[in-house]
């Protein structure tokens, strides 16, 4: 079996005398599934046009098996290559089973009508899409998603050995869209078809790609698989957006998460604006870990409070959330007890604080200093406790934790409930 080869060759894009693209280049072969992604306006539809002959490159080419695709004959594109746009506006009322079969168009001669072999590829195209029990229905009353599937039917039905598709996911439901990404990825590696899909969704696209375009500017800003392209940093920069980056532990591709963005006012802010009065920032530190500190730290910088913390492993969800905000903690190595100098740290971090929030950690022997840290706290000033459950659903010290967590709450920390509790205790401390 011959594979097909697609290659973009320094290609650049205008629309009359605005430049969209510019040396835009890159090549695929038979398997490849290259997802494009982009902010909006960065060039993706334009990509696309330019791959199925919609929209001429002004320099540079399009090769197909090495022949420049604008140099071929329409019909031999046309078998080589199909277009699922976002949008396919239809006004007549064809029904679904004539949609698909106009599919078979570039396989007819010019006077030929559709033969049995031609209604059974598109049959296999409709059930494949699972649109088959609509291939009566007029396309007109059809829903957006169920019409999205039956384009994507007639572009299979064409037998391409490229397939382009812009946001094949547009209006369909979370169903769907996994169906028809299967679908495709399927064809793609058994009938090793080339696939360029553009994404709005990065974590789909590192899901079903094996290689990534992230264009901007104009320009590729960068190419390769989805580890090397969907970093935080990448994504900081081209979309603007603050994420974590990791890698899901049911799928194991690259997952990002958008972390929300927030209208933190600085303490230099604060200060210019008389907030503050002259005194000091109001210092609060926080002990927590896998996890169950990210959600008060949001909410007490969103509010201009200096926000401490510690010790955290350097792989813990709190720590990961420290480095996107940008808050002093004392951190420990990857799975390492919190050693005796790093305790030392945290108490030194303890000791600027005004006041000190235990959230609802679990504790084991290695972070059992961090119990005995929130007890040297409230000997000189406040702990909040965060108590969602309790102690002994907690505790993995065989009572340890419990009898210093005992003493605390006996020794007058504040026992409160949730994260949102701590706001108006803390705003009521700093006044």
């Amino acid at each position: 079996m011959s594979f097909i080869t697609l290659k973009i060759d320094n290609i650049a894009c205008r629309y009359e005398s605005t430049e969209i693209l510019e040396n835009i280049e890159f090549s695929a072969s038979g398997g490849d599934f290259v997802g494009v992604l982009g902010p909006n306006g960065s060039g993706k539809t334009t990509l696309l046009r330019s791959i199925s002959r919609t929209l001429r490159p002004h320099m540079g080419a399009v090769l197909l098996n090495e022949k420049d695709i604008y140099a071929l004959p329409s019909k031999e594109v046309a078998r080589n290559l199909a277009v699922v746009p976002q949008d396919s506006p239809i006004s007549f009322d064809f029904t679904a089973l004539e949609i698909v079969l106009m599919g078979r168009t570039p396989h007819l001669g010019r006077f030929e009508i559709e033969s049995a072999k031609d209604l059974t590829i598109a049959k296999r195209a409709m059930e494949l899409t699972n649109t088959w029990h609509l291939s009566e229905r007029p396309i007109t009353e059809l829903s957006g998603g169920e019409r999205q599937r039956v384009i994507l039917a007639r572009a299979l039905a064409q037998e391409p050995k490229v397939l382009l598709l812009d946001e094949p996911t547009t209006h369909l439901d979370i169903n769907h869209q996994i169906e028809i990404l299967s679908l495709i990825k399927r064809l793609n590696k058994e009938e090793k078809k080339i696939v360029i899909a553009v994404f709005h969704d990065l974590n789909l696209a590192a899901l079903y790609c094996d290689f990534l375009i992230l264009l901007h500017h104009r320009k590729i800003f960068s190419l390769g698989s989805p580890e090397k392209v969907l970093t935080a940093e990448n994504i900081k920069k081209v979309y603007d957006a603050e994420v974590l980056v990791k890698r899901h532990p049911a799928t194991n591709s690259i997952y990002v998460t958008l972390l929300p963005r927030r209208n933190y006012v600085s303490l230099s802010t604060l200060f210019l604006k008389g907030v503050s009065k002259g005194r000091s920032p109001f210092v609060i530190h926080i002990i927590c870990g896998a996890g169950t500190g990210s959600q008060l730290m949001h909410l007490l910088l969103e509010k201009g409070y200096q926000v401490t913390a510690g010790v955290l492993n350097a792989i813990d969800t709190d720590h990961e959330t420290h480095q996107h905000l940008g808050i002093s903690i004392v951190s420990e190595a990857p799975f390492s007890p919190i050693s005796c100098e790093m305790h030392e740290a945290n108490l030194g971090l303890i000791d600027q604080a005004d006041v000190v929030v235990l959230t609802n950690v679990p504790f084991g022997y290695g972070n059992l200093k961090n119990l005995e840290a929130a007890e040297f706290a409230l000997e000189n000033k406040p702990v909040l406790l965060i108590e969602k459950a309790p102690i002994e659903q907690r505790d993995f010290t065989q009572g340890e934790a419990k009898k210093i967590y005992t003493r605390l709450k006996s020794n007058g920390a504040i026992v409160l409930h949730s994260p949102e509790e701590v706001l108006p205790i803390i705003e009521k401390m700093a006044r």
